[in-house]
């Protein structure tokens, strides 16, 4: 091979590693930043269920420490209002890690495997925020192509107990997703991703002075169809999340919809 062909080889697969970095809207994804890089990310969430409405509005701010090892903190701000009335305030902070500990390049394809671990504190107001440190650990699989992408993750959700004696039941979260890329471009071009999510929740009961609670708990499935929106080094995600079956214990107000809108910029 002549050496301007070498060159123009290991440049596309350059640009190529870049496209392929992409998350689902929802499920956790294996993408890490590269090393030294910087990456801003202002979300809205929105969600409804019943009269329970809550929005959220927050930026995350992630570091790669290393080409498999990012960290990052959360810092949302939340208004919620029900029949009983509103609140808004800060949210609880939230301080996370990935891992990638598998990846596997060939010609127009990237597979990887990482692990994630979040920990929200107990750091909101009072009134927004829900009064205990929790834990979130979860592994996440990627296969990344031209045209086609899929993911699969599964997540756990440990609560833990508040001042009051209640803990929030423990949640099991598995997401599983498939992308098209309809149109094959290049790096200074715009790529759009189309997205479609399953979104399995698993709640346990919630329990207060190890009592458990009638009206807590269940399971939840959700079709969420998205988008990923690319040019350089800035994206567009966004996603809607649509009820597809529930099963919740006791009186319980279903999800109605969840929103979700990303802006991420990486430096």
């Amino acid at each position: 091979m002549k050496p301007y062909s070498l060159l123009i080889a290991v440049i596309s697969c350059g640009f190529s590693a870049a496209a392929l970095a992409h998350d689902p809207v929802f499920g956790l994804g294996p993408h890490v930043l590269f090393k030294g890089g910087y990456e801003v990310s202002p979300e809205i969430h929105l969600s409804k269920a019943g009269s329970n409405r809550e929005s959220e509005l927050g930026v995350e701010l992630t570091y790669g420490l290393t080409g498999d090892w990012a960290a990052g903190v959360e810092l949302p701000y939340v208004h919620e209002s029900s029949a009983a009335g509103s609140d808004t305030g800060q949210g609880d902070v939230t301080l996370f890690t990935k891992y990638r500990f598998w990846r596997k390049d060939s010609p127009g394809l990237q597979q990887s495997m990482t692990i994630a671990f979040k920990l929200k504190t107990d750091s909101g107001d009072n009134s927004i925020g829900a009064g205990t440190t929790d834990r979130i650990v979860g592994i996440a699989y990627g296969y990344e192509g031209r045209t086609w992408y899929r993911w699969a993750a599964l997540r756990y959700r440990d609560n833990n107990t508040n001042q009051n004696g209640l803990q929030r039941g423990n949640k099991t979260l598995l997401d599983l997703v498939g992308g098209y890329r309809p149109h094959r471009t290049g790096y200074l071009e715009a790529d759009t991703v189309w997205l479609l999510e399953l979104n399995g929740e698993f709640g346990q009961r919630a329990e207060q002075n190890n009592v458990k609670l009638a009206n807590t708990g269940g399971e939840q499935w959700f079709v969420s169809p998205g988008i990923f929106w690319t040019k350089r080094n800035f994206a567009i995600k966004a996603g809607v999340q649509i009820p597809l079956a529930s099963n919740l214990n006791g009186n319980q107000a279903e999800t109605d919809y969840r929103a979700r809108l990303i802006f991420e910029w990486h430096l």
